[in-house]
């Protein structure tokens, strides 16, 4: 009997995966202006292998970025479009009433939505009732699909990219607790720069731009998700990853800002997405060990949306990244 598990990479194969991954940057980078920050933590989520949420205005380029991110990777693509009418078989799929030609006789055939693939776009995610979005959670957390008492496996790699807007805008409905919890990292897209936005009025106006190539496959991107766990983490990292969150909860916080500004704090969860989210960062970069500035420049992207606020935080008008800021001052590194 064969052992299935794959030999261990070498030096040469890690750097040609790596050197991979610089080449899905130089791809995307083809077709977005800018927005460097955004396109490193989306890689990080796909080697975490976790899920990341975008949430901006409209009209920055949060479609087209996961489009080009898509392209660069040779895997099978979807997008659906979340609308208030959208139901939940829209994305996980149905039953259909078959005939068989031959005999007559008539039966029940899954139909798989389109949430059977490799990378999928959610859409403006919070364009959709809770029902709707709460199709999603077996899916992101299970890798697997339940309908009719059968459990159906989702293709590996498996990764969602959701998009959405400022809740402050109309037609939006908030994202449960249980839901956000599911994606690794929130990913804040913001205005580009002046000289930014003019090579986008430049770009977007004239000839059509080139196509992204497909530069990485499945097979390549499983191996740099294992390769992303055996990236080196420190002792002192993992007890300062673990005081960082412990520190985010009103009842086991020193941080007296976190006593008035938050009413619940990140789960077990968060710690778990910051070691591998710190873990691909230092992939991404070319080092085989995690360090603290790993930990530091993910700690917003991975808690903003782990944390509550207080009435009292929203009367200040707090956010929880001016939490995260106060507890990466405030908790200190292990000596």
């Amino acid at each position: 009997m064969h052992d299935a598990t794959p030999p261990p990479l070498n030096e040469a194969a890690i750097t040609a995966q790596l050197a991979k991954l610089a080449e899905v940057r130089t791809a995307i980078a083809r077709s977005i202006v800018g927005q460097d920050t955004v396109v490193e933590q989306l890689l990080i989520g796909l080697l975490a292998g976790g899920h990341c949420l975008l949430e901006g205005v409209p009209g920055l380029g949060k479609t087209l970025l996961v489009r080009s991110l898509g392209a660069a990777l040779k895997l099978e693509f979807r997008r659906i479009q979340f609308t208030p009418d959208l139901m939940p078989s829209d994305i996980l799929g149905t039953e259909i009433l078959e005939e068989d030609h031959g005999t007559g006789k008539r039966h029940f055939k899954f139909q798989k939505g389109p949430v059977f693939t490799n990378l999928l776009l959610a859409d403006e995610l919070n364009r959709t009732p809770p029902k709707t979005q709460a199709a999603l959670l077996e899916a992101m957390q299970e890798h697997t699909v339940s309908y009719a008492g059968t459990t159906w496996a989702l293709p590996e790699p498996f990764f969602v990219l959701a998009t959405q807007n400022p809740l402050e805008q109309a037609g939006t409905y908030p994202l449960p607790e249980a839901q956000l919890d599911r994606f690794l990292l929130h990913v804040r897209v913001d205005y580009p720069t002046e000289a930014e936005e003019q090579m986008i009025l430049s770009q977007t106006t004239g000839a059509p731009s080139a196509k992204v190539d497909a530069v990485i496959g499945g097979d390549d991107v499983i191996a740099l998700q294992k390769l992303t766990r055996e990236v080196h983490l420190g002792a002192d990292v993992l007890t300062w990853i673990t005081r960082l969150v412990r520190a985010t909860r009103p009842q086991d916080t020193p941080v007296a800002e976190v006593r008035e500004w938050i009413r619940w704090g990140a789960g077990p969860r968060a710690g778990q997405a910051l070691v591998l989210a710190a873990k691909a960062r230092a992939l991404l970069h070319g080092r085989f060990a995690a360090t603290r500035d790993d930990v530091a420049a993910l700690a917003a992207p991975v808690l903003r949306h782990r944390l509550l606020l207080s009435f009292a935080a929203e009367a200040e008008a707090r956010s929880s990244d001016d939490v995260v800021a106060v507890l990466l001052k405030a908790v200190p590194f292990p000596s």
